[in-house]
């Protein structure tokens, strides 16, 4: 009898637990009624009329003769504004946009990590992995050809907001889907109206608003920017560096012919971008030992087989692990790469090849390691990383 009333207490409490998930919204994963709203000021934050320093402007020296404001990649319908960067973060972190309610853009880019994640591989709706680490958004508004993804196959930035969206391992959405999704939920109508001067809500606005909000992550309050400004060249020794800061970043500028390790060729501009090339090897693999197709499933070329996009080096020093796989965990082991690692790959910069066509060996005393691996820790934006206009608004 005893074992009778157990079994019944038992069930009772299955049936109970069932009726209290079906009440939650939890029997599809996903709650119609969010009970968190955004907090966002009365006054939207300033995204579209930056401070910048006059080096943005003025200087086209590093790895080339372009300024880094003239390698913006906004296309002229749609300009940063105030009020479509504040909706363009709130869908940014709204977990609403994946199919269950469990994640947002912003679980894979998140802000104290320079907008990646410390993961190697990040982790999608339904618990599965994506197959590439996170890749930093950092200035992704100076990127000058306007690609994204580590592949360059979304043609702009708006087209790339869309795409994790409706990722079946990242959010698991169609578009369709996600119109509804925004639609249903209350607090982006006044946003849209806002944003756009109506309330209408769709894909287009939902692209256009995101794409507003990461190109509004601009870095330019690094210590490298504070020194750059009190001298007239970037070669010039800064003030605000130690003597081994300086020495990184004579290092790193400096082209491999008059002794430098040449960085700059692919990491140029005062925004640390690529604008001389698109997708390169790095000396990662040998093009037999590519697993990752690459640039290739974009451009059919042989040579681009294990080839990908070179993200800006601001706030790298807190986004390990480093490249497409999340290979390396630390600064140290990117710099012991290139040093003494470099595999031979036919699209690999002829900065990396020695006058025999052999990769370089740089062989580094350890003084000259750590001194760019000190340059490179000046290229953190500690002030952009706590800035509140870039946080969650749901917390």
């Amino acid at each position: 009898m005893k074992n009778e009333v157990n079994i019944i207490a038992a069930f009772a409490l299955f049936v109970l637990l069932v009726a209290c998930d079906k009440k939650d919204g939890r029997d599809d994963g996903v709650d119609p009624s969010p009970s968190l709203t955004p907090v966002l000021p009365a006054t939207p934050f300033n995204y579209s009329d930056l401070d910048l320093p006059d080096h943005f402007d003025s200087n086209g020296i590093i790895g080339g003769f372009v300024t880094l404001s003239a390698t913006e990649n906004s296309p002229p319908d749609n300009p940063v504004t105030d009020d479509g960067a504040t909706l363009g973060r709130v869908l940014f972190y709204d977990k609403q946009l994946s199919q269950n309610g469990t994640i947002s853009c912003a679980s894979c880019h998140r802000q104290e990590h320079g907008f990646s994640d410390p993961d190697v591989f990040s982790v999608g709706f339904l618990g599965e992995v994506t197959p590439r680490h996170s890749m930093g958004l950092t200035n992704a508004a100076y990127y000058s050809r306007g690609r994204f993804f580590w592949d360059e196959r979304a043609e702009t930035l708006e087209d790339q907001v869309l795409m994790p969206i409706q990722d079946p391992i990242e959010m698991g959405m169609t578009l369709d889907e996600l119109e509804q999704r925004v639609q249903s939920l209350s607090y982006y109508h006044t946003l849209f109206q806002n944003a756009f001067g109506d309330g209408v809500i769709n894909r287009e606005r939902i692209s256009r608003a995101l794409a507003q909000f990461v190109r509004s992550m601009v870095s330019y309050q690094a210590p490298y920017d504070i020194g750059r400004a009190q001298v007239s060249s970037p070669y010039d020794g800064f003030p605000n560096f130690t003597e081994s800061e300086n020495l990184g970043k004579t290092l790193f500028m400096t082209p491999v012919s008059t002794g430098g390790l040449g960085c700059t060729d692919c990491h140029s501009t005062e925004g640390f971008v690529n604008i001389i090339s698109g997708p390169t090897s790095n000396g990662l693999d040998s093009i037999q030992d590519a697993d990752d197709l690459g640039y290739y499933v974009v451009s059919g070329v042989d040579t681009d087989l294990n080839t990908f996009k070179a993200p800006s080096l601001k706030n790298v020093a807190v986004r390990p692990p480093y490249m497409h796989d999340g290979r390396f965990a630390s600064l140290k082991e990117v710099i012991e790469h290139y040093d003494s690692g470099i595999n031979f790959h036919p699209s690999i910069p002829f900065t990396l090849i020695d006058s025999e066509s052999n990769p370089v060996q740089f062989d580094l005393r350890p003084e000259k390691k750590q001194a760019l691996l000190d340059f490179l820790h000046t290229l953190t934006d500690q002030p952009m990383l706590v800035d509140e206009k870039f946080s969650d608004p749901f917390e």
